[in-house]
């Protein structure tokens, strides 16, 4: 299935996938959503400590919101980026890093449609520990980089049976506005490569989201529909709502 949802405030944007996560445990149906963001957002992964590191006040005097994602990984601005997500139960997937090289294999076919030559990276880390460093400060083992330069960042959540992986792909790199917005020293990120400098254009969503898309039908399911936000999705999301807006989760690190 495929979605493509309109811009979202963070914490809907990752109520969105976590209720996408238990129709994935329901239905045994996986979902591949491409989406953007509101406002800009900065967000921080599941185990992220970030109390004493980031200052709430002084995101909030740049108009930066800012949300806990449920998977794992570090801190990143959502602004000049599309994400995506990928739901889908635990028995179609593999192991993580099967799972993991295989959504990566849609995400290349996806960016060698727009016309961006992308590798795997291949440092000695395996992945990056929980750390209050930006998320686009260096790349991971297996994340999709231009010229040595991280392109998509991603990150994995299993729970019941259940994995949700998502990842933003830059289209500019505004990442140094993460490090202003901390309370504390934290390393600047290096230049991100972006699918502005890559093509020499500006994509737009739905071109970028259409590569992705055709990524899905040619390399998993040739008959992939478009799914929209039922009601069911919808009341699950407005039930998950409560955890991404308390400040207990966002700041309980």
């Amino acid at each position: 299935m495929l979605l493509l949802t309109p811009p979202l405030a963070g914490a809907e944007n990752m109520a969105l996938d976590e209720a996408l996560l238990e129709r994935a445990r329901k239905t045994g149906q996986a979902v591949f959503r491409v989406y953007t963001w509101a406002q800009p957002t900065l967000s921080f992964g599941r185990n992220q400590t970030t109390r004493g590191a980031y200052d709430p006040k002084r995101a909030q005097d740049r108009g930066v919101a800012v949300v806990r994602r449920p998977t794992g990984g570090r801190s990143l601005l959502h602004h000049h980026e599309i994400t995506y997500s990928v739901t889908a139960p635990l028995d179609s997937g593999g192991s993580l890093r099967e799972s993991y090289a295989r959504i990566n294999r849609l995400l290349v076919d996806g960016l060698e449609r727009l016309g961006v030559a992308v590798d795997v990276a291949s440092p000695r880390e395996r992945s990056l520990p929980p750390s209050a460093s930006p998320c686009f400060e260096r790349p991971a083992a297996g994340e999709l980089v231009v010229d040595s330069r991280k392109l998509v960042g991603s990150a994995q959540w299993r729970d019941e049976g259940a994995m949700l992986q998502h990842g933003s792909i830059l289209i500019e790199d505004d990442q140094s506005l993460v490090a202003a917005l901390a309370d504390r020293a934290v390393p600047t990120a290096a230049p991100a490569a972006t699918l502005r400098a890559a093509l020499g254009r500006t994509p737009s969503v739905h071109e970028v989201t259409d590569a992705l898309f055709a990524a899905v039908r040619s390399r998993e399911c040739p008959t992939a529909t478009e799914f929209y936000v039922d009601q069911s999705l919808e009341i699950a999301t407005r039930r998950l709502l409560d955890r991404y807006v308390d400040d207990r989760w966002t700041w309980r690190r």
